[in-house]
């Protein structure tokens, strides 16, 4: 018998169908995101509120029963809108960070559901959702079952006072960054309860260490974020962003040597007290398994980790408002807003002044949050004693070192204004430099081994 003839091997395309959908969805869901917020955060602020209240319904907003309602409801709308924000881009970032992971250890990473696998971190919403939710028989039923939800709310209630554009803000409060500094603190509060709760040793080892960790790079965090409010001379996002410039000289982190400093110390403090490597001791999985989250399962182990990754974009956004200018654009003064906007109903010019400061700002958080998926891949974990001691020995002295420098060059820059300005410039070309000088020697590191930068297969 003859044997029969081996088929040829049937090419595999993407269906045309899944094709739309996934590269629809890549685009559309961030843009239709930053499109709400920009179009429902300024509408539903208390003065046009009022405003339309008088104008359209004829009520006096002072006196008017139902006024409180209305204020509740637009919160309820603006929360809506955040929460989601924080939970999709939470997803398409785990894509995102998988996707650079894979390129980066000469992987493809995901590619099966939806084109460059975009669809896969919804189809790991779905499945971790229907995933069956299991709670230890020793553990506490109650604390076991609300940790994941404290860590949520500290995670999402950043948003209040974070800004995505010059009017772009839930609510400007005078104290905004220590509000911010105190309600991240609900982070550590349901890691401690999720790592004692569980009954599991490594689950406690792993709250534990967050613990520690936490309240160590706090304190450098803190020095940090003082010098932005010594130089603004306020504690409002808004207010430190408004106290920039656009223009690089005119950021934070170049007119103060001390802030050159302290940003990347700032930096460094945000990445473990976020748990990121190389500081991810809290879940390390060589050790303790996962750490506090080990025990969990379903829906309760999703939100950890939407807090993880939605944390990519909290720590740089507040890293480019403090730092790097925020919104600001490039020779737009702050007055030309309150300007074109006037007393009514904003028109159009506005409206794509606030487009663009919006696009400034994610475009700068989004070179940060590349920056944290790079140290990720590229950095190997450290030990808990080395961290202690990074801590300790070194970012607390010199951040403290900084904060006094800052005071005396307050005082310096009040007698020569020029000073700043040319500090600005200085530091902007040395990093020009520096940036011109990493980025050659990288070119040079990948030619010298033979490989290639290929995005073929994206």
């Amino acid at each position: 018998m003859s044997a029969l003839p081996t088929p040829a091997p049937a090419r595999t395309k993407t269906p045309r169908l899944a094709a739309i959908v996934s590269v629809t969805a890549a685009i559309a869901l961030p843009l239709g995101l930053f499109c709400v917020i920009l179009f429902a955060t300024p509408l539903l602020q208390p003065a046009l509120l009022d405003g339309f209240i008088r104008e359209r319904l004829h009520r006096d907003p002072a006196t008017w029963y139902w006024r409180d309602g209305v204020y509740t409801v637009a919160l309820l709308v603006l929360a809506f809108v955040f929460a989601n924000f924080a939970a999709i881009f939470s997803g398409i970032l785990s894509w995102w960070e998988r996707r650079v992971a894979g390129r980066i250890q000469s992987r493809i990473g995901p590619n099966r559901a939806g084109v460059g696998g975009f669809l896969v971190w919804i189809a790991d919403a779905v499945k971790l959702i229907l995933k069956e939710d299991l709670v230890p028989a020793e553990a506490d039923q109650m604390l076991f079952r609300a940790a994941p939800y404290f860590v949520m709310v500290g995670f999402i209630l950043t948003f209040v006072v974070l800004p995505f554009g010059e009017s772009i803000a839930v609510s400007d409060m005078n104290v905004g960054l220590f509000f911010i500094t105190s309600i991240t603190a609900l982070v550590v509060v349901g890691i401690l309860l999720s790592g004692w709760s569980s009954n599991s040793k490594w689950a406690l080892f792993g709250g534990m260490r967050s613990a520690a960790q936490v309240v160590s790079y706090e304190i450098p965090a803190g020095l940090a974020i003082m010098v932005p409010v010594l130089m603004a001379g306020t504690l409002s996002m808004q207010g430190i962003i408004r106290a920039q410039g656009g223009l690089p000289w005119q950021w934070f982190i170049f007119r103060n040597p001390a802030a050159f400093a302290l940003f990347f110390i700032f930096f460094t403090s945000q990445l473990a007290e976020a748990n990121r490597t190389p500081f991810d001791l809290p879940e390390a999985e060589s050790e303790l398994v996962a750490g506090y989250l080990s025990e969990y399962s379903g829906f309760r182990f999703a939100l950890f980790f939407l807090v993880e990754w939605g944390n990519l974009w909290t720590m740089s956004a507040i890293a480019v408002t403090i730092f790097l200018g925020g919104w600001q654009i490039p020779f737009v003064p702050n007055e030309l807003y309150a300007q074109l906007k006037g007393t009514g109903f904003p028109p159009l010019a506005w409206w794509g002044l606030e487009a663009a400061s919006m696009l400034v700002f994610a475009a700068k958080t989004m070179v940060l949050v590349n920056v944290v998926v790079w140290l990720r891949w590229t950095l190997p974990r450290i030990r808990v004693d080395q961290m202690m001691s990074l801590c300790w020995k070194y970012l607390v002295p010199v951040s403290f070192a900084c904060f006094l420098f800052t005071l005396l060059w307050q005082i310096a820059v009040a007698a020569v204004p020029a000073l700043e300005t040319a500090m600005g410039v200085g530091l902007t070309a040395v990093s020009v430099v520096l940036a011109v000088l990493f980025a050659r020697q990288t070119h040079r590191n990948i030619t010298a081994i033979g490989d290639r930068v290929d995005l073929s297969n994206w």
